[in-house]
């Protein structure tokens, strides 16, 4: 499960403030093309997983605003066969996924054997943005909140459990935090204001969301620290460098589905034998 990455997060929950990076290392020459190569060796796994549909693969994207979760979906995931991904944006809560359980909405959106499926935003939305605004808890508990004191740990400790229950059930679960600076962030809203073609992206909001980092900062280490595990490891990387993100994360999601033992599906002696038989149908139709 690409566990050499140097944006692994550790599973022994040792990870500092410091150790999240926003910046690129080393020059910015060449990772459209490192990109352009992987994506050319994901199509033949992606056919074998499809084909085998022994596996699914599960990708997480969480990441402030503005840190380019759309466009690396998009950039890494291009040229896959589409009938075979299953994607999923989870904004809001709405009032009937509000009457369930905080992972009930993204279990109804997994991927199928076979499927890649990637989440935009996910069940993390509810040790991330809720803890910053915990008066979003009020639409989840009517009757008064739990304490927040017990509520983020048993959270935690739902998601690992989760997880770990996917994982045996053969679903590959990688889970990617791009993290943003908080000047590059606004050099982005800057961008998204100015021009024409990126203003409808543009949200008044989402700036005033950007001036609670610090809360959400604090909140990123703890959820990174407590869920990263070998069986569903998160991966924070660098986003001030888009080209370079996408194609750290294309690299990342080529090993693990390279480490499948993958194969396309064997007939076996009957079915070997009936398709000789249908094959001699079919020669004997084009004889003149």
């Amino acid at each position: 499960m690409a566990a050499d990455s140097e944006w692994l997060v550790p599973f022994d929950g040792s990870m500092r403030a410091g150790d999240l990076v926003t910046r690129a290392p080393g020059n910015k020459i060449g990772n459209r093309r490192k990109l352009n190569k992987i994506r050319e060796q994901l199509l033949p796994v992606q056919e074998e997983l499809y084909a085998c549909k022994y596996y699914s693969v599960l990708c997480v994207f969480q990441a402030l605003d503005a840190a380019g979760k759309d466009s690396t979906i998009r950039e890494v995931f291009e040229g896959l066969n589409p009938n075979a991904i299953r994607q999923a944006a989870f904004k809001r809560p709405s009032r009937v996924e509000l009457q369930h359980d905080f992972l009930w909405r993204t279990t109804h959106e997994l991927p199928r054997r076979g499927e890649i499926g990637i989440f935009n935003r996910s069940h993390y939305e509810e040790v991330l943005s809720v803890r910053v605004h915990p008066e979003y808890l009020n639409a989840q508990f009517p009757g008064g909140a739990p304490e927040t004191e017990q509520l983020w740990p048993a959270r935690f400790q739902a998601i690992r459990e989760h997880e770990r229950h996917l994982a045996t059930s053969n679903v590959v679960v990688m889970k990617f935090w791009l993290h943003v600076s908080p000047a590059e962030q606004a050099q982005r809203f800057l961008d998204r204001m100015n021009e024409p073609d990126k203003r409808w992206k543009f949200s008044a909001h989402d700036v005033y969301e950007s001036g609670f980092r610090q809360q959400y900062d604090e909140a990123v280490l703890d959820m990174l620290n407590a869920t990263s595990r070998p069986w569903a490891p998160w991966f924070a990387v660098p986003a001030d460098d888009k080209r370079y993100m996408r194609q750290q994360v294309a690299a990342i999601v080529l090993k693990a589905m390279q480490g499948l033992p993958l194969a396309y599906p064997q007939p076996d002696v009957e079915d070997d034998a009936e398709m000789q038989n249908i094959a001699e149908h079919l020669r004997e139709k084009l004889k003149p």
